[in-house]
């Protein structure tokens, strides 16, 4: 790795900054001032900010409690992100593992784990995502049939993967994917002339949001939940 992305990932500071002190004589290599921001390091080095050690940077995992309103992409001109709720260093370069409408709230995962965000989106692993629903019109019982068998959605080839609706109440239920196409709940409601009127993501995997988290706040993965996407 470069010393100036080390520098900038284990401190949170950018790189342009890193660069100032680098000029500045404040960053040490094994005990001598570097000054070249491209050399490459490695796990044996000891580098120093102001004398004090710098540790490699680890893996990052979170839970995000989505607002309403907010969007899952690194950047949005008209709406407040996912990332920028994270006070966090270098927030805006986090990987945000699949996304949820504008309009839907719930559990998002982050991480700075390229293959563990590829493990909980990769349809070939099957992960299920479980969606709280309201529906504008009752659900009919044979819905849960449906469902299990795979809808036809508009404008699409294939039917989806079988999926499972547990009906909660007259305009309740519960939806468990282990795919995601666009707008994928609401399109197999609309599939059997239902409409959603509001959708909330509970659970990723063996992931459950914390009931401690208020919306727009997040925490830390536990270690348990973080190897259960390898489960």
């Amino acid at each position: 790795m470069r010393l100036d992305k080390f520098l900038a990932q284990s401190s949170g500071f950018s790189r342009k900054d890193v660069r100032k002190m680098m000029r500045a004589g404040e960053i040490t290599l094994n005990g001598e001032e570097a000054r070249d921001p491209s050399i490459h390091i490695s796990d044996d080095d000891i580098i120093c900010l102001d004398g004090m050690p710098l540790q490699a940077p680890g893996e990052r995992y979170l839970m995000v409690f989505k607002p309403e309103g907010c969007v899952c992409s690194n950047d949005d001109s008209t709406h407040p992100t996912v990332l920028s709720l994270l006070d966090e260093p270098r927030a805006d370069e986090m990987i945000i593992c699949g996304r949820l409408d504008v309009d839907t709230t719930g559990l998002v995962l982050v991480t700075t784990d390229g293959q563990w965000a590829h493990r909980i989106t990769s349809p070939k692993h099957k992960t299920g995502k479980v969606y709280l629903v309201e529906t504008a019109d009752p659900i009919p019982q044979d819905a849960v049939e449906k469902f299990e068998t795979g809808l036809m959605l508009h404008n699409e080839p294939f039917r989806t993967k079988p999926a499972t609706l547990e009906i909660l109440s007259d305009y309740e239920a519960r939806v468990v994917l282990t795919e995601g196409r666009y707008h994928q709940v609401k399109r197999m409601f609309a599939a059997i002339g239902n409409k959603v009127e509001s959708l909330h993501r509970e659970q990723i995997g063996e992931i459950l949001l914390d009931d401690f988290l208020e919306l727009g706040e997040y925490r830390d993965l536990t270690e348990e939940e973080v190897n259960s996407v390898y489960g």
